[in-house]
């Protein structure tokens, strides 16, 4: 599976940025569709995930400032963040999968993309 990620930029605290993601290849008529961001010298972390149905999951640092949603005609993912601030300032990655039998399938990862909040 291929996922590619746009979106990314510099803004000042408080400001908005969206990030699209769109997938391509094997199971993302069924796909998880997630994003997850690393800081320097920290872990991955999950951000937001959608479902096709549409059921979303949030990170709980994000949570009434971020909004994923998917367009499944398109196969694109979206996340609209607001309200940033400096300790968003990651790399954020856009990730495909789906679950088959308790496994992880057609795990996509994309290149990542830059988020940098100034104060």
């Amino acid at each position: 599976v291929e996922v590619v990620e746009s979106g990314g930029g510099t803004v000042q605290a408080g400001g908005s940025l969206r990030l699209s993601c769109s997938a391509s290849g094997s199971g993302i008529e069924r796909n998880v569709m997630a994003w997850y961001r690393q800081a320097p010298g920290k872990q991955r972390e999950l951000v937001a995930d959608i479902v096709r149905s549409g059921r979303t999951e949030y990170g709980d640092s994000v949570k009434g400032r971020f909004t994923i949603s998917r367009d499944n005609a398109k196969n694109e993912v979206y996340l609209q963040m607001n309200s940033l601030q400096p300790e968003d300032t990651a790399t954020y990655y856009c990730r495909s999968y789906y679950i088959l039998r308790g496994s992880v399938q057609s795990n996509g990862w994309g290149q990542g993309t830059q988020v940098t909040v100034s104060s």
